[in-house]
């Protein structure tokens, strides 16, 4: 990486980190019309894919999108005004969290089924290879989607006609509540399962954002080359309870010192010391990066409070295809 990459890399991770820290300050307050699945502690994997990526690039995410929306270029404003339920969200207000959509930055959507979004990926893997584009198609999903047979079924198609498919898992290592130990055969390693239904595959440490990009810019580079699909699993860990603003080790299903091991590894912190013992970057240039995307916070939350709701009318459009 250079110094502009590594530089956009922390804004971008920390832009990801403040919005949904802000999103969870203001859940309370009840203008928020949606449940939202926050992602504080992954910010490594968002960011640095949506820089390894190309704008006409496309991608597709799950429930846990906001970051991946945001990585990948999306419209601040209206994913905000989207969680309020605004006419001028992303998705007209009808959408909520987990139904983001930006085609202006190659941002195809996002749903709330697990694995939903796997095939429609690999669908559009497909399109680029029968239009014979170099473009690259990046599926984003948690640990729990290869449980689902839809994920078998995809990486086989991609595998067969090797598509320009990335596949970017997030292993936080639970579903919900659940833990891996209880929902996959122990000594499973997901990124060597994949490796065995005939594509290529790594693991990498989701905590380092600059391990991250190397690892990100190789895979896609290979799929560029016609090489078909690659399959990338980050290590991670999600801080916040699976779906809402709240922290839940309280609960019985993880420690409190899981959760402190995982965030000492918390990877903004530890970007921005290699940055600065580097002499990349400096004390007021962070202090600046955050003024700066703490005011486009602000700005969007206001814009979509003040914006107008769905017109009744307005509930059963869009419900097809034109």
């Amino acid at each position: 990486m250079n110094q502009t990459n590594d530089t956009l890399l922390l804004q971008q991770m920390l832009r990801i980190r403040l919005v949904e820290e802000e999103i969870a300050i203001r859940y309370p307050e009840g203008k928020i019309r949606c449940p939202t699945h926050l992602s504080i502690g992954q910010e490594a994997v968002a960011a640095a894919v949506g820089l390894a990526l190309r704008k006409d690039d496309l991608a597709v995410s799950g429930h846990r999108a906001h970051a991946h929306y945001l990585g990948k270029g999306g419209n601040l404003p209206q994913m905000i005004a989207e969680i309020y339920g605004k006419a001028t969200g992303c998705s007209g207000g009808k959408g909520g969290s987990m139904h983001l959509v930006d085609e202006s930055v190659g941002f195809v959507g996002s749903t709330a089924i697990v694995g939903g979004t796997v095939p429609v990926g690999v669908g559009l893997g497909y399109g680029i290879k029968l239009k014979g584009t170099d473009q690259v198609s990046c599926v984003f999903h948690g640990d729990a989607v290869v449980e689902a047979g839809v994920f078998a079924e995809s990486v086989n198609f991609a595998a067969l006609k090797s598509l320009p498919v990335l596949f970017v898992c997030e292993n936080n290592l639970y579903s919900v509540y659940s833990p891996l130990h209880v929902r996959q055969p122990a000594g499973r390693e997901i990124w060597r399962m994949a490796q065995g239904m005939g594509i290529t595959a790594r693991h990498c440490d989701g905590n380092d954002a600059a391990a991250v990009y190397a690892c990100v810019t190789d895979a896609i580079s290979s799929i560029r080359a016609g090489n078909g699909p690659v399959f990338l699993e980050f290590a991670t860990y999600r801080w916040r309870e699976h779906c809402g603003p709240y922290y839940d080790n309280d609960i019985g299903y993880r420690s409190e010192s899981e959760f402190l091991e995982w965030k000492a590894r918390d990877p903004i912190p530890r970007l921005e010391a290699a940055l600065l013992r580097d002499g990349m970057i400096s004390h007021a240039d962070i202090e600046q990066m955050l003024d700066n995307i703490r005011s486009e916070i602000a700005a969007a939350f206001e814009a979509a409070d003040a914006a107008p709701f769905p017109l009744a009318e307005e509930a059963f459009t869009h419900l097809y295809a034109q």
